[in-house]
């Protein structure tokens, strides 16, 4: 079905004042990432009582992992299907409530294997539940604020992870079954029920579908309460001649404006997701082996994660007044220099200086990339680009693990460094070879909405 240029989504929100509309959606979406961030890393913590009570072994531990990472490849990629076909909004929706679903049902595992098959499905939800939420916020906000509000969403959102963290502590001591408890807190995702009133479906996704009196309505309900808010609108930018219509699914694979951001956003997301496990799940474990005991090696990396959040808050700051593809390939070397030298140092106060800028300017990392890749499509390829790169990204780390252990039981400690350094730098290297910059299509478009003269009506 052809567009139709008289809905005009895009171009109507991005000329929208920030309002409490988009606050309240920010509120909604980072509560589902503060669970994804919570949910994502409680199998690891309750891994060692597990092994324990049911005389599992580190291969048992290591399959579930891996798995895992399987799991989120496969949940990203058919979320990026429904998302096409359901909405945004509902898939939203559907893949929270899957994780919290499953995670619940951890509670009430019986064995490595039972406990296993739930966190791969549990996985599969998370992953799911992110790659929608990107796509989400990247067509609700304005084109030149929305960097700034994916970051906030996760700047709100990794604060699940030390949350856990301190739950855990106080919880899996109290006796043998209460680990499960780690889990029951991870389901509490499904609270998001009672936020999900209050969003909106993506005007953008329905004008895709040819639905264009739904769009109208969802257009008219948030431009009347921004109008409310802050007056008169500006006049939204006059719609574009729209070129040939691309068909849904994966026929656009064949597709070279699909197919080449799909290539360079794998990389990104392979690099991206290879270097930071690498480096976060080894950290403490290489560090005991060197010799740093057992207690020192996990402080010294509880206290580089203070730099998580802070790096998100610092990609809000930049994500949006200079050009994203920069900001990623920049902080991309500062990761891989700082990675290297936190594997050459064995001083205490080096060790926690260089985790954290690591674990500082990732996050900011994460966050810019989570901007970057929906800007790369139009909005039917959106949804699917996003998650297949995504996903690949994910899929990698079920082998990056094997591959870290053989370069550390063949080569040496520091050769992972190493290793980790350069997987960083080629993804800063492809990056800024082949990546598209998206900030002056991102300036144009604000500057011609406040070129409009203004107008009273809220609707357009």
């Amino acid at each position: 079905m052809q567009h139709n240029p008289t809905t005009n989504a895009a171009n109507r929100l991005d000329r929208l004042p920030i309002s409490k509309f988009h606050k309240t959606t920010l509120i909604a979406v980072a509560f589902a990432y503060f669970f994804e961030f919570a949910d994502i890393n409680t199998f690891a913590i309750t891994a060692p009582v597990v092994r324990e009570q049911w005389g599992a072994d580190v291969n048992h531990i290591a399959y579930v992992t891996s798995l895992s990472f399987v799991g989120m490849f496969i949940g990203s990629v058919v979320a990026g299907g429904l998302a096409d076909r359901l909405g945004r909004k509902r898939t939203l929706t559907l893949t929270t409530l899957w994780f919290a679903l499953w995670s619940f049902a951890c509670v009430f595992a019986w064995d490595i294997w039972s406990l296993g098959v739930f966190r791969v499905l549990t996985s599969a939800g998370l992953s799911a539940m992110t790659v929608v939420a990107v796509v989400y916020i990247s067509e609700l906000y304005p084109r030149a604020r929305r960097g700034k509000f994916q970051a906030y969403a996760i700047v709100i959102g990794i604060c699940g992870t030390p949350a856990t963290n301190l739950i855990a502590s106080m919880v899996v001591p109290i006796s043998d079954w209460s680990w499960r408890l780690v889990y029951l807190w991870g389901s509490l995702g499904v609270l998001f029920l009672f936020l999900v009133r209050k969003l909106e479906e993506s005007p953008q996704w329905l004008e895709s579908r040819g639905r264009h009196g739904e769009t109208e309505a969802v257009l008219a309900r948030i431009e009347a309460s921004v109008a409310a808010e802050h007056g008169q609108l500006p006049a939204a930018e006059a719609p574009q001649p729209q070129g040939p219509v691309t068909k849904s699914g994966l026929g656009m694979l064949r597709d070279k404006k699909f197919l080449f951001p799909t290539i360079l956003l794998s990389v990104l997301w392979i690099t991206q997701t290879i270097g930071f496990f690498g480096y976060s799940s080894w950290a403490p474990t290489l560090l005991a082996a060197e010799g740093v005991s057992v207690e020192d090696s996990i402080f010294y990396v509880a206290l580089t994660t203070v730099g998580a959040p802070l790096g998100s808050f610092l990609a809000a700051m930049v994500t949006d007044r200079f050009e994203r593809k920069w900001c990623l390939v920049i902080f991309a070397l500062i990761i891989a220099a700082s990675g290297l030298m936190y594997g050459l140092t064995f001083t205490p106060v080096l060790i926690v200086v260089f985790g954290f800028l690591v674990n500082l300017f990732e996050r900011g990392y994460t966050a810019l990339a989570y901007a970057y890749s929906p800007e790369l499509y139009d909005t039917k390829g959106r949804s699917l680009g996003t998650s297949i790169s995504y996903g690949l990204g994910r899929l990698s780390n079920a082998v990056g693990p094997l591959t870290i252990a053989g370069i550390y039981n063949g080569i040496g400690y520091q050769a992972v460094f190493i290793f980790i350094a350069g997987t960083w730098t080629l993804g800063a290297l492809v990056l800024a070879l082949f990546g598209p910059a998206t900030r002056r299509q991102r300036l144009a478009m604000e500057a011609a909405a406040k070129e409009q003269p203004e107008e009273v009506s809220a609707t357009s």
